[in-house]
């Protein structure tokens, strides 16, 4: 694959954000910024952008889905959302991503050549499945009769290159579960500017 070889992206923005009390996670300012915003940002070259979730202001041009029922999960959302892509290529992401950028989605297409796919994996070397690129057709092909609701249970057969983070303070993969993550991800964005 090259850089120049289309993609669309997924982000899946309708959990239930229990560790933070159903507060609307994608929605939530991060240096000043919504998370989903800025997880836009960085996809922002892709052909089409698939939000499954709630519509979203911050991201006005993308293609808005639901999963069925709304709530149900990661692969239910990534099945709607795969529905809507078109692109050879998928990034599938999560909606709380502070410090995604266009240069580490460029690191993924580049990874995933000639893979069924690429995943960051966090500083423990554990697979982050939803910060990857996939072949499309392939990802397709694994949710078919996929009965389970385990990303790691979808995806991890699919044998993916690996990709860990730029040596920087601010990894990739980081996402905001908690209140904490979330403060720490506004006091690294003030310190570093982003």
């Amino acid at each position: 694959m090259t850089t120049i070889e289309p993609y669309d992206a997924v982000i899946l923005a309708g959990g239930a954000a229990s560790r933070l009390r159903g507060a609307d996670k994608p929605g939530l300012l991060v240096g000043g910024r919504p998370l989903v915003s800025r997880v836009g940002a960085a996809v922002a070259d892709a052909r089409r952008i698939v939000l499954v979730g709630p519509h979203r202001p911050e991201l006005p041009a993308a293609v808005t889905v639901r999963e069925d029922p709304p709530g149900a999960g990661p692969v239910p959302a990534l099945r709607a959302g795969l529905a809507r892509v078109h692109a050879p290529w998928v990034a599938v992401l999560a909606a709380d991503l502070p410090f995604l950028t266009a240069d580490d989605i460029g690191a993924l297409r580049r990874r995933a050549h000639g893979r069924s796919g690429a995943v960051f994996v966090d500083d423990e070397d554990r697979p982050q499945w939803l910060t990857g690129v996939w072949r499309t057709a392939t990802l397709r092909a694994a949710l078919t009769g996929y009965p389970r609701a385990s990303l790691r249970g979808l995806m991890a057969p699919l044998d993916p290159a690996r990709l860990r983070a730029a040596e920087r303070r601010r990894p990739a993969w980081y996402d905001c579960d908690t209140e904490d993550d979330v403060a720490q991800a506004s006091r690294l964005i003030e310190e570093n500017g982003a």
